[in-house]
């Protein structure tokens, strides 16, 4: 298995590139993800980002957090919407300087791995994955929830055929029996666990300090260079976040993201009723940006190490954390 060099070579093309600020910009691209439906979206199709920034923003849809790691290293990106946190670690182990600018979704049961109905394995048997083929998006929240679970249960990764895949594909590979074990989340893992089952539900992965949560994240440079915009950015996303935290506002809401989601409106509501969209307040307390996250990622930076997947890790996360724009959100 050769997860490292993959992971190494996409890793070290990240770090030789800069991550490109735009002092008063006048238009900014943002990355998200199709299938993984979020208050924001309605923002998003309402125009408010546009309107409260006073800035066009472009917006770019992506398959994993490493392609938006790449994209933001390019310049092309800046700004990403719900970054996997391991993408985000391996990206910054490897040089790019990143920052976490909030804490966008916890999702423990949106994110998960699943054999395939034939085999017959579940948490009692899991041993049996060895020697089977596993579809896994290297770097990627799945990537480390796959390692962490195979830990748990005592499989060798090694004795393992891992395949990277983009979810979608992973999807339609363990339908069509092609693989044997699929890791992912959104759209994907839902189709997937029609073909199969998840070792551990989400508490129970959470039980294991499985945490799986996303981020926005940026170039520090454009962070330091546009504070103000960064702000008013994360304020928007607030407001949209409490405005669906209100029951009142879904049956007005929910059309609008599940077509910006590229699904119906059952399979969007089904999704993000599996998610918790954390509050300014929580987000700037201990268990997040006040230091939990920071601890997290080195926790996960050390599996990825231990693993093999990336070189070393760095000896704190705390400066690729920048809660001063989340902070001036907050007062808006």
């Amino acid at each position: 298995m050769k997860l490292k060099s993959k992971l190494m070579s996409a890793a070290a093309g990240l770090a030789v590139l800069a991550g490109t600020g735009i002092a008063n910009a006048q238009e900014i691209t943002v990355a998200y993800f199709l299938e993984w439906p979020m208050p924001f979206q309605y923002a998003k199709e309402m125009g408010t980002y546009d309107e409260e920034m006073g800035v066009k923003v472009n917006w770019r849809a992506f398959d994993t957090g490493t392609a938006m790691s790449a994209a933001m290293a390019s310049g092309d990106v800046h700004l990403s919407v719900s970054q996997g946190v391991p993408p985000f670690v391996v990206a910054t182990s490897a040089g790019q300087d990143l920052q976490i600018v909030d804490v966008a979704v916890s999702y423990s049961d949106n994110d998960n791995c699943v054999a395939a109905e034939a085999l017959e394995i579940d948490k009692t048997n899991a041993k049996e994955l060895e020697g089977k083929k596993v579809a896994v998006p290297l770097g990627t929240a799945a990537h480390y929830g796959f390692l962490k679970q195979m830990n748990h249960f005592g499989v060798d990764v090694a004795k393992m055929d891992v395949v990277n895949m983009a979810p979608p594909e992973g999807a339609a590979a363990i339908a069509q029996g092609a693989v044997d074990l699929f890791c992912g989340w959104g759209g994907s893992l839902r189709r997937a666990k029609e073909h199969g089952n998840v070792l551990l539900t989400g508490a129970e992965k959470e039980e294991l300090g499985i945490l799986v949560f996303d981020v926005t994240s940026a170039p520090a440079a454009f962070v330091a260079e546009n504070p103000d915009l960064v702000a008013k950015f994360l304020k928007v996303t607030a407001d949209a976040n409490a405005m669906w935290a209100d029951p009142a506002n879904r049956d007005e809401m929910l059309p609008v993201i599940a077509k910006d989601s590229g699904m119906d409106v059952e399979a969007t509501a089904a999704t993000i009723d599996t998610f918790v969209f954390p509050t300014v307040e929580e987000q700037l307390s201990a268990k997040w940006l006040g230091g939990g996250a920071q601890e997290f990622m080195k926790g996960v930076a050390d599996v990825f190490v231990q693993a093999g997947s990336i070189d070393k890790a760095l000896d704190t996360y705390e400066n690729n954390v920048n809660t001063g724009p989340l902070a001036s959100a907050s007062g808006m």
